[in-house]
């Protein structure tokens, strides 16, 4: 049975080599490539029996680990892996902790990432050698702020992130190609799910689950 894999990085020529490994690992595949997280949710809707994800952090649309949340909130089912040029131990942790079903360093040759998609699909968590030792004895970093965020609708989820992005009612209703009044009312659903009160708040909570929270920046995803 044809698997399907979902391959999401805004990286062209890391997505080109994601889709070797995985044809290296599965002999009867499909994949999808895309680059955002608006693409990837739509992709995720397209394809509904998708077997893995295997998403980078750093995407536009997603704040650090906001894409891997959701992800997990919205689709319980569907395993996703980390691949990230993120290596340190605390965000192969929080990975981890918000679901994902392994960490997979952009560094890794080819062989090895091979092999970690083939372990995953078989339904182990696959981490780097020696890292789940060492990550074991590291504080657990769920919040109860991932768990309001994994709640949002897939909606929500956009019109947060162009919140953070600070854009307005108006630019959002455009993007999204709907009315400026159903904006004002994704927004409050938001909040209320948030527990936040405004703008601000919002875009200071959801930079919790940035890599590095002192950089919002989320350079070198």
């Amino acid at each position: 049975m044809t698997q399907q894999i979902i391959i999401a990085d805004d990286h062209p020529l890391f997505r080109a080599a994601l889709k070797q490994a995985v044809t290296q690992a599965v002999s009867d595949v499909e994949t999808v490539e895309v680059e955002s997280i608006k693409a990837l949710q739509a992709a995720v809707e397209s394809h509904p029996d998708a077997d893995l994800v295997l998403l980078d952090l750093n995407m536009p649309g997603a704040h650090g680990f906001s894409g891997l949340v959701f992800m997990r909130g919205q689709y319980p089912g569907l395993p996703v892996v980390v691949v990230s040029g993120s290596e340190e131990l605390q965000v192969m942790r929080r990975s981890i902790d918000y679901g994902a079903s392994g960490f997979i360093p952009k560094s890794a040759p080819l062989p090895t990432i091979t092999e970690a998609i083939q372990a995953i699909l078989e339904g182990d968590v696959w981490l780097p050698p020696g890292v789940a030792d060492k990550i074991e004895r590291m504080h657990a970093d769920t919040t109860d702020f991932s768990e309001k965020l994994a709640s949002l609708t897939p909606q929500q989820f956009r019109v947060l992130g162009m919140l953070a992005e600070g854009l307005l009612n108006k630019q959002i209703a455009y993007d999204l190609d709907v009315s400026e009044a159903t904006v004002k009312a994704h927004i409050t659903a938001v909040f209320r799910k948030l527990g936040v009160r405004n703008r601000t708040q919002a875009v200071i909570a959801i930079q919790q689950m940035e890599i590095d929270p002192s950089d919002t920046s989320l350079s070198g995803s």
